[in-house]
């Protein structure tokens, strides 16, 4: 919306200039809040857009990655009304040990939790205030889904971000005892939901690199026993949007050896998704045209993968385009 012009107002590269840098981490927390790369990148837009509207307003008061974060939650809060969660297969439903097991029928209906590529999180760039490693770990992401809306705002905004509760209080238009008390609700929660952290050893970038390697290698190739010496024993694979996910390295070998390596024709690029390594996924039908199929989400621990989270979505192919490595 244009404004009248007046020696007063601000304008359109002034407000850049002061709310820009903020981007990627305000993408970063919206992300957090709603578990969608695509909800959150229309809530930045609105975000913005509520802003500029407001700018003139402002007068400095407040910090303005503040008052942007403000702006920004309370877009969460008001998207998040009536929505159910986003889960992942692990949130839902105990695994299965057999990959004999018969799969459940794909869920579409669930919105399911997505991965956020790294660029867009604003990961790698000195520029951008982020915040550390479990902030937007996968799993991590996945158990803020299991709060309730203030509680995830509250948790996200003093644990993550930093904030004081005073100014978390001012942002959420409450009290700081409120801003407490909800925090302790919101620990206590997670705590009992288990690990979440993700808090495994990840090896130094070149191991990461030659494990991602090998792992790409092997599926393209169809390769399980080659798998098989890159999985940990315990390690575990979910599919979103099918609900059945698998637990132990026979368990997840299995189900990919007889009913994935060698039923289609597989291109994998190297990217990053949640600070953790990641494949885009084409599939190469007969006529030799590549189709996008989903996103894989790697976890890892020391020189093994923990955990593969396939996510069988071919919209998300798009998000990661700026963000991947090189073809494989």
């Amino acid at each position: 919306m244009d404004r009248a012009e007046g020696p007063a107002m601000p304008s359109r590269a002034e407000f850049a200039v002061l709310t820009e840098p903020y981007r990627r981490e305000l993408f970063a927390h919206c992300y957090r809040m709603l578990g969608s790369v695509h909800d959150a990148e229309d809530l930045v837009q609105e975000t913005y857009l509520r802003a500029w509207r407001g700018f003139d307003g402002f007068e400095g008061r407040s910090p303005v990655r503040r008052w942007l974060y403000r702006i920004a939650t309370t877009a969460c809060l008001s998207a998040l009304a009536g929505r159910a969660r986003r889960p992942l297969p692990s949130g839902l439903g105990a695994p299965a040990e057999d990959h004999r097991v018969a799969l459940a029928e794909r869920e579409p209906s669930v919105p399911w939790l997505q991965p956020a590529p790294d660029a867009r999180l604003g990961l790698g760039d000195p520029a951008a205030v982020v915040a550390g490693r479990t902030g937007v770990r996968l799993a991590f992401v996945a158990a803020l889904q299991l709060l309730p809306a203030r509680q995830r705002a509250v948790l996200t905004l003093r644990d993550v971000l930093a904030f004081r509760t005073a100014e978390v209080a001012v942002m959420l238009g409450t009290t700081p005892a409120a801003v407490d008390s909800a925090l302790r609700r919101a620990r206590a929660r997670l705590a009992e939901a288990g690990p979440v952290a993700d808090e495994l050893t990840e090896p130094d970038e070149p191991v990461v690199r030659a494990l991602l390697d090998d792992y790409v290698r092997a599926f393209t190739a169809a390769d399980p026993d080659a798998l098989v010496g890159l999985l940990r024993a315990d390690a575990e694979m979910e599919m979103p949007p099918v609900p059945t996910w698998f637990t132990g390295r026979d368990a997840v070998v299995g189900f990919l050896a007889t009913r994935v390596l060698h039923a289609e024709d597989w291109r994998m690029t190297p990217t990053r998704a949640n600070d953790q390594p990641a494949l885009v996924v084409h599939r190469r039908t007969p006529d030799g045209v590549d189709h996008p199929y989903g996103v894989q989400v790697l976890t890892l621990a020391g020189d093994r993968i923990a955990r593969i989270t396939a996510f069988r979505d071919p919209a998300l192919v798009p998000a990661f385009a700026s963000d991947i490595r090189s073809p494989t």
